[in-house]
């Protein structure tokens, strides 16, 4: 058993929340075919980012609005919610974290964002960072920077919980700790993590003895 102390939980949604990867995967896949790129290599840049900068890394050389490319991905993206299911142990963990000690911070847009909790029942959170509220996306920590801003903490009270690479470099960077989840990538492939846990089911909250300051204290059980 491990325990860390936080003030406040912020979670990344694609994969730590919601696994929308059956959505994301088929929705690239079909734009990929669409302009004769190999699926698997946009897949390999898309996971964790926003959907411009993945267009930017993958298709610069094509002669397209890339902005324009990124709006209609969204949009169907957010049609497309066959197969979104919440991840294990993220609604039960939820339900006990006050309205006010946690956040979101994600890569899609807030509209893109909102219909995948709806869609899976999840509560919206108070704390909201989405897509068109950054400047630079993931591996940058503008996001969780932001993020702590609003919860009104340090980045050092934060415990950030994300599923890909460019998430948890973007969360250290900002000061954080964080939890990998192995929804996406392999435990190896998030080894930069301060921990690796295969779900939210991993992990639960306790109650701080004598603790006036309001802090979760979160417990790692292995």
């Amino acid at each position: 058993m491990q325990e860390i102390k936080c003030r406040a939980i912020v979670f990344d949604l694609d994969g730590v929340l919601v696994d929308s990867t059956e959505v994301v995967e088929r929705q690239w896949c079909i734009w990929a075919e669409q302009h004769s790129l190999p699926c698997e290599v946009i897949l390999a840049n898309a996971h964790g980012r926003r959907t411009i900068d993945t267009l930017r890394a993958i298709a610069s050389h094509l002669h397209l609005d890339l902005e324009q490319e990124a709006a209609l991905l969204e949009k169907r993206e957010i049609e497309d919610t066959e197969g979104l299911i919440a991840v294990p142990g993220a609604a039960e963990l939820l339900r006990e974290l006050p309205s006010h000690r946690w956040a979101v911070v994600t890569s899609g847009t807030l509209r893109l964002a909102t219909t995948r909790l709806q869609a899976v029942g999840l509560p919206f959170p108070h704390t909201f960072v989405t897509a068109e509220q950054v400047r630079q996306g993931k591996p940058h920590p503008e996001g969780y920077l932001k993020a702590a801003g609003l919860l009104r903490l340090e980045p050092r009270d934060c415990l950030v919980i994300e599923d890909a690479p460019a998430g948890v470099q973007a969360a250290h960077a900002a000061g954080s700790r964080v939890i990998g989840v192995t929804t996406t990538f392999s435990a190896a492939e998030l080894d930069e993590a301060d921990l690796v846990v295969p779900s939210l089911a991993s992990l639960r909250l306790a109650s701080t003895a004598n603790d006036t300051t309001d802090t979760p204290l979160l417990t790692l059980m292995r």
